[in-house]
Parts: structure tokens; sequence; C-alpha cells
């Protein structure tokens, strides 16, 4: 009789980092891990991800790639705030667009850089706050 051979399983862990690795975006929202395992599981995965310094959370569900803080070594996002701010505005299905300040000094109009990392969300309604550390994401109507 031959013997069975088993497979190493892979982890939720794994699976979650695989996904993390495999993507091109820059943040993850919290459901987009679901189909990994189940809720507990992945809660767990992810909230380890998120120590060992590969994510940093941004908000309630939501993550960012991360790479260690060339000044204290803490794990920091791989992009601006505002980057993220926009990618997540994508996701959640929000249209929008840098402030208009940012705009200005887009298109030449300004020499001024924004010091707050500003979302136009048009006519949308978003409660949804997007921070790192102490600064965070402001929205700005038009």
């Amino acid at each position: 009789m031959a013997e069975k051979t088993t497979m190493p399983q892979i982890t939720v862990k794994e699976k979650v980092i695989a996904k993390i690795n495999r993507s091109n975006s820059i943040v993850f929202l919290r459901k987009e891990f679901d189909r990994l395992g189940d809720y507990r599981q992945v809660s767990r995965a992810v909230n380890e991800v998120t120590a060992s310094g590969m994510l940093v959370k941004v908000g309630f569900g939501l993550y960012a790639k991360a790479r260690p803080s060339t000044l204290d070594g803490k794990p920091v996002p791989i992009k601006p705030l505002i980057n993220i701010g926009l990618e997540v505005m994508h996701k959640i299905g929000v249209k929008a667009d840098v402030g208009k300040d940012a705009k200005a000094l887009q298109n030449g109009l300004s020499n001024q850089v924004p010091m707050l990392p500003i979302i136009n969300i048009g006519n949308s309604r978003v409660s949804r706050k997007i921070s790192v550390g102490k600064r965070q994401v402001v929205y700005e109507k038009g």
C-alpha cells in the first residue's frame, strides 16, 4: 500500500502576504482579504502582518503597504498620504481628485505647496477618516 503524502497547508497569513506581494495596489480594504479564510482567521492574519511592519493601518478596515522608516525603523506607508486617500476613494467608489490648491500647483498657477493632504470629493458624502500618525486627509467639496 502506497503511503499518502500530505501537502503542506498554506496558512491564511501566507495567503494574505502573497496577495499583498502580488498586488499593484498600495491600499487594501479589509474586505479584500475575506475570501482567504473565515473572518477571525483573516483578522488575526492581517493583524500579524500589520505587526510585522508589512502593512500599516490608515483607517477603519484600511491598510497601506509599508516599509521601515529611515529615521526610527517604524513602519511608514510607501506612498504619500494624498495618494493613499485617492486610492481609497477609488476603491470605495467615490470620484475624487486632489484639492484646488494642489491642482493649481500642478497647472502652474501657484508656487505654494499645500501643507495638508486635501482631496476634492465633489458632491459625495464621505465620513471615513484616513490618517497616518497625526496627519489626516482633509475633504474638500467642490
